[in-house]
């Protein structure tokens, strides 16, 4: 699953992630102690599920789903008497056990509406199974389920516009599983550690179109308006990686060998599904080929729907994915190896290690999301390069590193509130460097047969860390112990600061690497690479002491020493380098991280003559990335960086072949706010990026204010993304009630990274609009916001503070009835449980 909270840490920027992340962390300090003394073992195994067949079928006015489920059982070792199922806020109409045809009620309680205890008729032994089955009805809209940070709802199965009253969004029906939800919509053991196969038929609608796990089996027209669908899984899997889904879809038939592959979109979106989807299949050859196990299912399919609660979640052999999927083509010009893109092939990995082999408890997740954390990265260096691999890997290592709650917890957790906990940037960015870490030290062979030992012999059952560990000692036949001990079994990482000595009568280069660092200090191996007189030399050494001192003779004062040659380390480092070291640095080393640790130094010394020639050359670097991150880090107010960089910007602007560097330029132009380049601005108008547009219009408005808000009217029926953003800047600038109709719509419509994108911009309208009911509109928008995403701890302060800004500008307004509105939104922001 790519979750919700991972998803917003990676995509919102700025102040907002800043505070999100420290409240975060201030948050996971108050959490119950009790609660995290907890030891959480693996549930034990009293029955194994054999096969689920479920018929259901819904009722959209009452957002209810009628079922009927026959469940087979057996019991796992110990003979038992007795069935437990979960069950969340159903209503149970029969019990009955199967029998010679015939259903004999059995005696059962339903425990607080979350559990049923029910009387078998007899002692049952493992070498026996037994039918149950069960009527009842799903109500997920009165379940009072729990969400997280990483999936903002518990209630398993959603009614998506039932009525049909809400424009321009269809009516769909689709599930969420993971963690522990499927049990909102059919009983049965909740816990990732059970498998069993299914049958799924669907009554529905003959206008839709529907999705389960599996092959479709049959359907059959029932003459009244309605078909039944039935979807058959063969292969056992767990409950939590059941699904279903009901819309209005366009399926796009691909194929990967002799196994379909479909994409599931809507109608609006449907003829952009290759463009979307279409390495679907070189990524399931490419997953198939380094773990040795081809894919095991008998089709993949993808759909996008509406009003997802998480990111994405990997269903087996049928992945759901939120609407940030839903791209059109000029979207698709911005997209390079984006979140969208890697979503795909996270979604994908996991049909191996989550589906095929699936975590044993929620303690080891690491064992499902590290390696599809991962597997984004395999693919971008398989498909883009390791610049591309190397740019994701630093911005999941950034991700772990700037969030203060992640450096006390394991990444194999056995202490935990709530088992959503777990979905963090722990287990996901951390545990997906951590992997790279052992890639790297076993060699690329060894790590991939180490995988293919995993799977082979956890197939179709489960799997945790240790069994990892044995799988890549198998296949390397070197002792991990050490390495699990200190990443998997203990928590942070090492914060290294490292100085450089050259002593000239002993010919002896001497390296300080102190680890600073509270917790535990690591042992690591590390590649110290050494430049000197044209050459480099590599030496592989372990540091492993709260202060080491590596000593290399050379015949010359090193041009360079780099400390981690690879890159590969998941550490905070201080690297007391000089600036001609890190111009070196960028020029020789090469790789991605090398150009990118000069860039970080220079940008804060633009003054020297090193740091503006580290720059310069970074304006012209091979990968579009660190061009983009060079374009924003110059100060244009310096004047040697001014007059040094503005032709290389000017020539950006006008000519660079990735829209996003292109863009960025366009935008550090715009920034000096002079005349001379609106015709360069003009003709970025023209472009069919969403992203040159709006760096463009941004840079009109800095010059000519009127102009840019007659541009950004032409431009309401076809916007997105940067250039909707851009226009909302300049809809804030002008202060008309005019824009309030489109502002208004884009905001509600976005989902949870448009809307902060947003944001200010929209409060600074909510504020200065003058229509009091539109005013009153954006402060009731405002708090929605609040409400659903205050789990994020900083987004609740963050909210109130915009919505008490807004309550000063509607008094200075004498607006008082709106005034009043956002001081009450405030409040119910704050009060929000």
């Amino acid at each position: 699953m790519i979750n919700f909270k991972t998803l917003s840490s990676m995509m919102l920027t700025g102040v907002i992630a800043a505070s999100i992340s420290a409240a975060h962390a201030q948050g996971q300090g108050k959490q119950d102690s009790t609660l995290l003394k907890i030891y959480r073992e693996t549930p034990p195994k009293i029955n194994d599920l054999v096969h689920t067949k479920l018929d259901v079928r819904f009722d959209y006015k009452k957002r209810y789903m009628y079922g009927k489920e026959w469940v087979t059982v057996k019991p796992h070792f110990y003979p038992t008497d007795s069935l437990r199922l979960d069950a969340k806020g159903m209503d149970i109409k029969e019990i009955a056990l199967v029998k010679n045809g015939k259903n004999i009620p059995l005696k059962y309680q339903y425990q607080d509406s979350l559990s049923l205890a029910i009387h078998l008729d007899k002692t049952y032994h493992n070498n026996e199974s037994y039918t149950i089955y069960i009527d009842y009805t799903s109500k997920p809209n009165e379940l009072k389920a729990k969400g997280s940070a990483a999936i903002n709802d518990a209630k398993g199965l959603y009614f998506i516009n039932p009525d049909g009253t809400e424009k321009d969004k269809p009516t769909q029906i689709w599930t969420q599983g993971e963690t522990e939800s499927s049990s909102a919509w059919f009983p049965t053991i909740d816990k990732p550690e059970q498998k069993t196969t299914d049958e799924i038929s669907m009554t529905v609608l003959s206008k839709y179109v529907t999705l389960s796990n599996g092959r479709l089996v049959s359907q059959k027209e029932n003459g009244n308006g309605t078909r039944t669908d039935t979807w058959k899984m063969d292969l056992p899997h767990s409950p939590y990686l059941f699904m279903m889904a009901v819309g209005d879809f366009k399926i796009y038939h691909d194929h990967w060998r002799n196994k379909p592959v479909d994409y599931y979109m809507e109608p609006k979106y449907a003829p952009n599904a290759k463009e979307v989807f279409g390495l679907t299949p070189e990524m399931i050859e490419f997953y198939s080929k380094i773990t040795g196990v081809d894919y095991p299912w008998n089709k993949y399919s993808q759909i996008v729907v509406r009003d997802y609660v998480s990111g994405a979640m990997e269903n087996t052999t049928a992945t759901l994915h939120g609407e940030f999927e839903n791209q059109t083509h000029r979207q698709m010009l911005d997209a390079y190896y984006d979140f969208a893109a890697s979503t795909i092939a996270h979604e994908l990995f996991h049909q191996w290690f989550g589906d095929y082999v699936t975590c044993e408890s929620w303690s080891n997740l690491t064992v499902n999301e590290s390696f599809a954390n991962y597997s984004e990265t395999l693919w971008a260096e398989h498909k883009y390069g390791p610049d591309v691999a190397a740019d994701q890997n630093e911005q999941d290592m950034s991700a772990y590193i700037n969030d203060p709650s992640a450096t006390t917890k394991n990444l194999v957790r056995f202490h935990y509130a709530d088992r959503e906990d777990v979905f963090d940037n722990v287990t996901y960015q951390k545990g997906g460097r951590i992997l790279g870490m052992l890639r790297n030290y076993l060699g690329n062979d060894a790590f991939y047969k180490g995988l293919n030992i995993y799977l082979k012999t956890n197939a179709f059952k489960n799997g945790e860390a240790q069994q990892l560990r044995l799988a890549l000692e198998e296949a390397s036949g070197r002792d991990l112990n050490w390495f699990f001990n200190e990443w998997y079994y203990g928590a942070g990482h090492p914060v290294f600061d490292i100085s450089y000595k050259w002593d000239d009568a002993s010919k002896t280069e001497t390296v300080y690497v102190k680890q600073k660092q509270d917790g535990q200090i690591f042992n690591i191996p590390v590649a110290v690479d050494i430049y000197a007189g044209g050459k480099k030399e590599r030496h592989k050494v372990w540091v492993s002491d709260k202060a080491d001192t590596l000593s290399f003779k050379g015949d010359t004062k090193p041009d360079l020493v780099n400390f981690d040659g690879d890159k590969i380390l998941l550490c905070k480092k201080t690297d007391n380098k000089t600036l001609e070291e890190f111009a070196y640095q960028q020029e020789h080393a090469g790789l991605y991280m090398d150009r990118f640790e000069a860039i970080e130094a220079a940008q804060s010394k633009q003054s020297e003559s090193e740091a503006q020639k580290i720059l310069l050359a970074a304006l012209k670097d091979k990968y579009y990335a660190l061009r983009v991150k060079a374009t924003k880090a110059l100060k244009m107010n310096n004047q040697q960086v001014h007059d040094a960089a503005l032709p290389i910007l000017t020539d950006m602007a006008k000519n660079d072949q990735n829209t996003l560097a292109r863009a960025a330029a366009i935008s550090a132009l715009g920034k000096l706010k002079d005349p001379a380049y609106m015709s360069i601005y003009k003709d970025a108008l023209k472009n069919q990026s969403y992203a040159i547009e709006g760096a463009a219009l941004a840079a009109i408005n800095s010059i000519d204010a009127s102009q840019a808000l007659t541009l950004a009217k032409s431009y309401e029926k076809d916007n997105s993304g940067p250039l909707t953003q851009a226009m909302i800047t300049v809809y804030s600038s002008s202060g008309s009630s005019d824009a309030w109709p489109f502002v208004y719509n884009k905001f509600a419509e976005a989902d949870v990274n448009g809307k902060f994108a947003m944001i200010r911009n929209f409060a600074d309208i909510t504020g200065k609009v003058q229509n009091p009911q539109y005013a009153q509109q954006g402060i009731e928008q405002l708090k929605e916001v609040g409400v659903k995403y205050k789990i994020f701890g900083g987004v609740g302060p963050f909210i109130t503070n915009l919505l008490n800004n807004i309550k000063d500008e509607r008094s200075k307004m004498k607006d008082d009835a709106s005034a009043k509105a956002a001081e009450d939104a405030a409040k119910a922001v704050t009060d929000a449980k």
